[in-house]
């Protein structure tokens, strides 16, 4: 099978083409990756194998329609994960996101149908739904996005069903809960909070850090958008959850003790705007159709990620710490 992987030198879509390439998913084994990345701020080369035999990389823009035209033809399939995803930066300045999660959303299927590609799989969050104060959300709940990060995946998640509907694109969608694990950029919660304490520095923890977030290791969520590639159905939406739920402040001591850091490296600081309490999905359909079920669990996963950071600050430092001159990753608030 030959994979057209969009986003592979980011933090999920590089742990999904590195394993593929060692045959680590059940109906993938061999398949060959075109790996294609624009190499934003949170895009790293490093991330992915040299180019080989199984690995081709194309440094380019899932905007790019001309660029698509010429590298998409030949492919069985499309991974999509490129996507701005940085809440905090969403808020910020929302025009990158609506570009090129919407837009580039649209490209990519587009392409896709003319080029005859025969199957795309479309990775989304949970945030599209919103808010839930009890119980957890299925796939047919209503999209009720709260921020502008998740108001442009809503978009994309409805650009990708409407190019099922209209044009029989076989095409489905995933909606996951947080991840954390190796490789993940510094300004999301977990590295953010693991490169501060191992710097010795502090960890900013958003209002009463009440806000209650599930957590999945990218390993599991990785093996899920396989297992939807070689058996989901067109059409369908499928939520990956069945993580651990904890709060902010919870996940926040667990990494004082992992770090071997105290309460006193916390600091408190403003909310986000619009900040949603709580995220929650129903993962029963997945489960029940794909036979899915994650195997990391939380403690052991997190021990393994803080232990990951603390081996590789060559990758970690460089990328914390490529901000402008005015600002470090440190001082943004965090993601989740």
């Amino acid at each position: 099978m030959r994979l057209f992987v969009t986003g592979a030198a980011g933090f999920i879509g590089s742990h999904f083409a590195r394993t593929v390439l060692a045959d680590g998913y059940p109906g993938l084994s061999g398949a060959t990756i075109t790996a294609l990345d624009k190499l934003t701020y949170s895009g790293n080369r490093d991330n992915l194998p040299a180019d080989g035999p199984r690995l081709s990389f194309v440094h380019g823009d899932v905007c790019d329609r001309d660029l698509l035209r010429q590298v998409l033809p030949g492919h069985d399939a499309v991974v999509h994960f490129a996507a701005e995803t940085h809440v905090d930066r969403s808020i910020e300045g929302a025009d990158e996101f609506f570009r090129t999660n919407v837009l580039g959303t649209h490209t990519v299927l587009d392409t896709a149908l003319q080029c005859g590609v025969g199957r795309v799989v479309h990775v989304s969050t949970d945030e599209v739904y919103g808010s839930i104060a009890k119980g957890s959300w299925t796939e047919l709940d209503p999209l009720l996005p709260n921020s502008p990060y998740a108001a442009s995946k809503a978009g994309s998640d409805l650009v990708a069903r409407s190019y099922w509907r209209t044009h029989r694109l076989d095409v489905s969608i995933t909606r996951c809960t947080n991840n954390y694990g190796p490789y993940q950029h510094p300004e999301k919660l977990i590295p953010l909070f693991i490169t501060n304490l191992l710097e010795g520095g502090h960890v900013p923890v958003y209002g009463d850090g009440g806000n209650m977030r599930e957590w999945m290791h990218v390993d599991d969520h990785c093996r899920a958008v396989a297992l939807v590639l070689t058996r989901g159905r067109a059409g369908e939406v499928y939520n990956v959850g069945g993580g651990t739920e904890e709060t902010n402040l919870a996940v926040t001591e667990r990494l004082l003790e992992l770090c071997g850091a105290d309460r006193s490296a916390i600091r408190m600081v403003p909310d986000r705007k619009g900040h949603d309490l709580r995220y929650s999905v129903d993962e029963s359909k997945i489960r029940e159709e794909l036979g899915y079920e994650p195997r990391i669990p939380f403690a052991a996963g997190l021990a393994d990620t803080v232990a990951w950071y603390r081996d590789h600050p060559d990758w970690w430092k460089p990328t914390k710490h490529a901000t402008s001159p005015d600002e470090t990753v440190q001082d943004r608030g965090l993601s989740g």
